[in-house]
């Protein structure tokens, strides 16, 4: 590593991620660790600066959690938000409480003294919004620490240590709701810590194509591909650092969306000249799937024959005479990274599979290749346009690797995925059309396990319900319904029920979604 770089310790804050997205967005490296690893994460990393995260463990317990000491004593500038706040003034000799007033949501801070923290910023002082969320407050500041901000239930909003380049808020400056957040952020990182803005997708291609090539050597490399944005990129920056070492399977499994296979074939083999294996596997699947209406086992039903159908192509391969692969290569981004090493109860580490169904077995014996995992979604984007895809299918929505299955509650049939396929494409065309395919962070259609009775001319139907959905989102965490006009929907649901077969009745989700999962089961 070349890049200046910045620790974020991570507390358990459900946004912490947010922390690390607004330092990479200054074009500065970050990496992120649980608290019980920072201390080996700083000595690895050596940053020019450390983000404490907020947390939702309290202080004032026995056994919470606590930084390591070595980082206190480095000399380095750290930033504690929320917890990190709290955890910084205990173990520098400040007190910490619980039992008052608590702040959850919009508050105003107002600025008290001057701050490095705020230059730019929060000059002039002044009453500004933020985003709180805490119980406990500080209620004693160590020594050489001052108030630089307040706010109603919280006296140490801000508070400094500005000869140590201490600094703490206790509001969350990483969040939108934190106008002047990313700000703030910008202040420390750069102003503070000195860190260079020399974080970019060009450097880190030529970066990462010289590590392909030390790692793969001569070796061949197997990469499975979904359709997806995440493993087409991979396979791509792979390709340029090692040629036709490469094969890439792509299992067709039948729950695509409309023309996904093709488009994946012609730019594989036609666009990038890519060795490509095309596995249509619809049948095997379909029939696997008949019958299954939990989302759970219908994931863990495409994982395993995904797996068999993957390890059956590997073995074809090894047999063709030119050596059997030593590598796989995975799409893993940063946010699997960071989720499979959390302490507050991520899942164990394993290999994530690109239909995310619990990953490819041990038994295969191949070495990772996982280009992407110092990377969060954004930046996989920006790194397929430098390594030329086509925006139509680097902008597109994200979708599930079990595809249609889990857009399709209850048992599948072919005929239901037709349906649901054919009138996803014509919502997505009409989006479109409408100019509001990128201003919308994910769309799609559901096919509800109802019927109802409707009636189409001079005829009484007896169909399907769909139901649509569209999202806005800035993080990928939390969402909110896009607000489609009525005239829109009308045009959507007029197109879909004269276009398709089998649907008589459209609805529109208007449910927001709080951080978690943003996909409809």
């Amino acid at each position: 590593m070349t890049h200046d770089a910045i620790l974020i310790i991570d507390f358990g804050s459900q946004v912490t991620q947010l922390i690390a997205r607004r330092v990479r967005e200054m074009g500065v490296y970050c990496e992120l660790a649980p608290f019980q690893s920072a201390g080996a994460a700083f000595d690895r990393l050596k940053p020019k600066g450390v983000i404490f995260s907020g947390g939702p463990a309290s202080v004032a317990e026995a056994g919470s959690p606590r930084a390591p000491q070595q980082v206190f004593s480095a000399g380095l500038p750290i930033l504690g938000i929320c917890y990190g706040q709290q955890t910084m003034a205990q173990q520098l000799g400040g007190e910490v409480e619980g039992g008052h007033a608590a702040e959850f949501g919009r508050a105003e801070v107002d600025v008290v003294a001057p701050s490095r923290l705020f230059a730019g910023v929060w000059d002039k002082g002044g009453r500004y919004p933020v985003w709180m969320s805490h119980g406990d407050r500080v209620t004693k500041l160590p020594d050489g620490f001052s108030v630089k901000a307040t706010s109603e239930n919280a006296p140490y909003a801000v508070a400094t240590d500005e000869a140590r380049r201490f600094f703490t808020t206790m509001f969350h400056p990483e969040v939108i709701h934190t106008p002047d957040g990313a700000k703030l952020l910008r202040n420390f990182v750069i102003d503070i810590c000195g860190c260079r803005p020399d974080w970019s997708m060009a450097a880190y291609r030529a970066e990462m194509i010289a590590k392909i090539g030390a790692q793969v050597g001569k070796g061949r490399v197997l990469c499975a591909l979904s359709g997806g944005v995440d493993s087409a990129v991979a396979a791509i920056l792979i390709h340029e650092a090692i040629g036709d070492q490469l094969t890439c399977v792509f299992v067709d499994h039948g729950l695509m969306r409309k023309d996904e296979g093709r488009q994946v074939v012609d730019l594989f083999r036609g666009h990038f000249n890519i060795p490509l294996v095309h596995v249509d596997a619809e049948a095997m699947f379909l029939g696997a799937l008949a019958g299954v209406s939990d989302p759970e086992t219908k994931r863990k039903t495409i994982g395993k024959l995904f797996i068999d159908v993957f390890e059956d192509e590997a073995r074809k391969i090894a047999a063709d005479g030119k050596g059997a692969p030593q590598f796989l290569a995975q799409g893993t981004l940063y946010p699997d990274v960071i989720e499979s090493v959390s302490f507050s109860g991520g899942p164990s580490v394993t290999i994530k599979s690109h239909h995310n169904v619990g990953g490819l077995p041990a038994r295969m014996n191949m070495a990772l290749v996982e280009p992407l995992r110092e990377l969060f979604k954004d930046e996989v984007r920006a790194l397929g346009r430098e390594l030329g895809l086509p925006e139509a299918f680097v902008g597109r929505h994200p979708f599930p690797g079990p595809g249609l299955a889990i857009r399709i509650p209850g048992d599948i049939t072919k005929e239901k995925a037709d349906i649901l396929r054919a009138a996803d494409a014509i919502y997505l065309d009409e989006i479109r059309k409408a100019g509001l395919y990128d201003t919308i962070w994910q769309a799609f259609a559901v096919l509800l396990p109802v019927r109802t009775v409707g009636v189409m001319g001079d005829h009484r139907t007896y169909d399907h319900v769909l139901a649509l959905r569209a999202v806005t989102s800035v993080d990928g965490m939390t969402a909110d319904f896009y607000p489609f006009d009525m005239a829109f929907l009308g045009r959507v649901a007029t197109r879909i029920i004269n276009e398709v077969k089998g649907v008589n009745r459209v609805v529109y989700d208007v449910t927001s979604k709080p951080p978690g999962t943003i996909e409809w089961e």
